[in-house]
């Protein structure tokens, strides 16, 4: 007989999430939030209503996939390329200390000295601060656009410097994945990765040119946004199974692929559909559920809290660091500073992968999942703040802003 169950944990997961999407919402704080919450309360951590199932498992990491291939539909490659080096500079020193923080924490909370760890204890602890390089752009834009600050030099380079932290964070999630088989030696798994760009580049070209052609010939058709999926799943198995590339690489590729076509507005019109009503929310339940809170030991709450104190700290260190050294003023690197700080879906992805491949300890999540709450809400609080007097030399109301002419003091 059929099992049936599933259906009444799906209702709940959808019916609760939203609800308390819409609550957190009402005051000022991103839905993401509520979605998130709403999982501690039904899982085990409180109610201990839903558990984590192999249909949830399945369904959140379809999830996964369609959150990246949104970011990828949603990457504005001609707002990065106005922000150009400066962002590329504000965004490898915002993951560089935010890796080199997390490393040191996980490592000195472990109580094992350097020399002593072994590969999958270094790997860990690399893991958990490629979590703490994640940017969410989307809560810091929602919040800039209702200050009116979306178009101001620190908002559009907030806007380029997050989207370069994801693909490198990425990047360095995929290396990491890879070198979690000790069989695979460092030759291959950066030959593989290579290999797997070019193979994607080939694909962008022969895709944009085919579905450019669709496009043209049938226009806003339903069978378009479905190409686009399929496109997606396609590339992300081809990562996963034959290159050993995690598959949301090849989601959020295959999203920045389309989002140059004529159609991708209404590709991303029509998937978002799908992922806001059943795929998305499931995932960020998924991570509520299969969050513990009974292994928050004295030790484990000192780690956590430390943890977000690095957390916040690197973001706002490193990022402002890079901006003051493109030509920024000292109020604007500190507001482009504070607008990364926010972890949000893109780090509960990472976890959320982490934990599937068996890098990190379990122990561990529960600490993740609370600096990203915590730096979601902190981020818009902090971010009006930092708006709310003007100093001298500032220059965020300009509509115009070339931060690459600083860079020659460099």
């Amino acid at each position: 007989m059929l099992e049936v169950d599933f259906f009444l944990d799906l209702a709940i997961i959808l019916l609760s999430t939203k609800i308390l999407g819409l609550l957190t919402k009402q005051i000022k704080i991103p839905q993401v939030v509520g979605a998130l919450i709403a999982g501690l309360i039904l899982g085990p951590a409180v109610l201990n209503i839903v558990h984590e199932t192999d249909f949830i498992d399945k369904m959140a990491e379809l999830g996964v996939i369609a959150l990246m291939f949104t970011a990828g539909l949603e990457t504005d490659i001609k707002e990065m390329k106005k922000c150009g080096k400066a962002s590329l500079v504000i965004a490898i020193i915002g993951v560089a200390l935010p890796l080199a923080g997390g490393f040191l924490v996980t490592s000195i909370f472990s109580g094992t000295a350097l020399g002593e760890m072994t590969q999958q204890q270094i790997l860990q602890n690399i893991f958990i601060g490629v979590v703490l390089t994640a940017t969410s752009v989307s809560i810091t834009v929602e919040t800039l656009r209702e200050m009116g600050k979306l178009k101001s030099p620190s908002g559009t380079a907030i806007l380029g410097a997050a989207v370069i932290d994801d693909i490198l964070g990425i990047i360095i999630l995929t290396i990491i994945s890879s070198f979690a088989d000790p069989s695979v030696s460092v030759t291959s798994i950066l030959i593989r990765i290579v290999l797997f760009f070019v193979f994607a580049g080939v694909c962008g070209i022969t895709f944009y040119f085919v579905f450019s052609h669709l496009s043209n010939r049938h226009g806003k058709k339903r069978r378009i946004p479905v190409y686009g999926l399929a496109f997606c799943l396609i590339l992300s198995f081809v990562a996963e199974k034959f290159f050993g590339i995690a598959d949301i690489t090849g989601a959020y590729l295959a999203g920045i692929i389309i989002s140059s076509v004529t159609q991708s507005n209404y590709i991303s019109e029509k998937f978002e559909v799908l992922s806001f009503m059943l795929l998305s929310p499931i995932f960020f339940a998924s991570i509520g559920i299969k969050t513990h809170f009974s292994a928050l030991t004295g030790p484990i709450i000192l780690f956590t809290l430390a943890l977000l104190i690095v957390s916040v700290v690197t973001k706002v260190v490193g990022c402002g660091l890079g901006a003051r050294a493109c030509g920024y003023t000292k109020k604007e690197s500190l507001r482009i500073g504070i607008g990364m700080v926010s972890r949000g879906e893109v780090a509960l992805i990472v976890a959320d992968k982490g934990a599937a491949i068996g890098i990190m300890n379990g122990v561990l999540f529960g600490p993740l999942v609370i600096v990203v709450i915590i730096t979601t809400l902190i981020t818009p609080i902090l971010l009006k703040i930092s708006y709310k007097h003007k100093g001298d030399g500032d220059s965020d109301d300009q509509d115009y802003f070339e931060p690459e002419s600083c860079l020659s003091e460099l």
